[in-house]
């Protein structure tokens, strides 16, 4: 993500707080706990501000951004991982990467059109709602628009069909089947159990009760 013609910053202060008592602390004054892995290192326990977190949060995970660490230094990041409860952001990863260095994360796929075989009483159905590519973080998409609109009914739509920007690498599986086209399906009726049938089921009901 750019911010005026600059890489977007997010700025974190380290944490030693580990336990569940003082995170809950931590959230209730507007900070995210959060944690930045990296080459060599298990993992840095840090917070961050939760409005500015949402703001970098939008843009999805594939997208860089400077993490500024308090009393440390300034490293290029990804959103690894993020949990979240009633539109609250409850903790973050981050993992630390190089600007020059190929890495693999899954894009979100962005369908546009509506499918030629829904209009013919077909169901469309999504299979995948990502797709997992490697290229530098540099030309890592935000999303990728995948145009469903020639699916016919019967059509399957695979990662292979996809059309990646360049330098962007497939590492998905070619075969795996991202969106398809059913026919319409005629839903049956579940058998209704006759009177004589319902019965001994209400008696034995009764006897267990007693």
């Amino acid at each position: 993500m750019k911010s005026n013609g600059k890489m977007a910053q997010l700025t974190a202060t380290p944490r030693t707080e580990k336990k569940g008592a003082a995170l809950r602390l931590l959230r209730q004054g507007g900070r995210v706990p959060a944690v930045v892995y990296g080459p060599g290192q298990d993992g840095a326990p840090i917070h961050v501000d939760e409005k500015e977190m949402l703001k970098v949060a939008r843009t999805g995970r594939s997208e860089m951004f400077n993490l500024n660490v308090e009393g440390g230094k300034t490293v290029p990041v990804l959103i690894k991982d993020q949990q979240e409860r009633n539109g609250r952001l409850l903790h973050v990863d981050f993992l630390q990467i190089s600007k020059n260095k190929p890495i693999s994360v899954s894009v979100t796929l962005d369908f546009q059109g509506t499918a030629a075989g829904s209009k013919a009483g077909g169901v469309f159905q999504t299979q995948e709602t990502q797709l997992e590519v490697e290229g530098l973080p540099a030309d890592l998409p935000t999303s990728i628009e995948v145009d469903v609109s020639g699916l016919e009914i019967g059509d399957r739509l695979t990662a292979a069909d996809i059309k990646l920007d360049k330098g962007l690498t497939l590492i998905t599986s070619p075969d795996s089947i991202i969106a398809s086209v059913m026919p319409p399906q005629a839903v049956e009726e579940e058998p209704t159990a006759s009177a004589d049938e319902a019965e001994p089921v209400a008696e034995e009901e009764k006897s267990a009760e007693e």
